[in-house]
């Protein structure tokens, strides 16, 4: 029988490939943790804003989610690294910067439709950073000639 209390999931994809990171990562880095931590955190606020825009109230869970997933973007972009993010990574950059968009969009206007569908692309977007921040990281420790 499923867990009816349990809280909507808003970034399954991020969180899953911030946990393969961790689970990856050596010791002494600890970026995917980061990212990890905020995922969860911005997962919780999205969950928070949900509720508030269903029930069609201006709760703090409504003002909240704006900075969390601003929090996650920005350890998302140093995990991946500035120089990567800011040349090769642009279109990722630019693909979770315009879904970070959207979903505030959604929420001034209390749009749980379009809330729903931004966070689907906001997910996907951060979640392929966080897999191609990790490829590089392998390839550099396979001393991969393509790094």
């Amino acid at each position: 029988m499923p867990n009816l209390a349990r809280e909507p999931t808003f970034l399954p994809l991020t969180v899953t490939a911030a946990n393969t990171a961790v689970d990856r990562e050596a010791p002494a880095r600890s970026g995917a943790r980061v990212v990890l931590r905020r995922a969860e955190t911005a997962n919780r606020a999205a969950a928070d804003c949900w509720t508030a825009l269903l029930a069609g109230c201006n709760s703090n869970g409504r003002r909240v989610l704006s900075s969390r997933l601003r929090e996650l973007s920005e350890a998302t972009s140093v995990y991946a690294g500035t120089q990567w993010w800011l040349s090769d990574g642009a279109v990722h950059r630019h693909r979770v910067a315009e879904a970070e968009g959207r979903i505030d969009e959604a929420v001034r206007e209390g749009d749980g439709a379009e809330f729903a569908e931004a966070f689907v692309g906001y997910d996907q977007a951060v979640a392929t950073v966080v897999v191609l921040a990790q490829n590089k990281v392998t390839q550099s420790r396979m001393g991969s000639p393509t790094t």
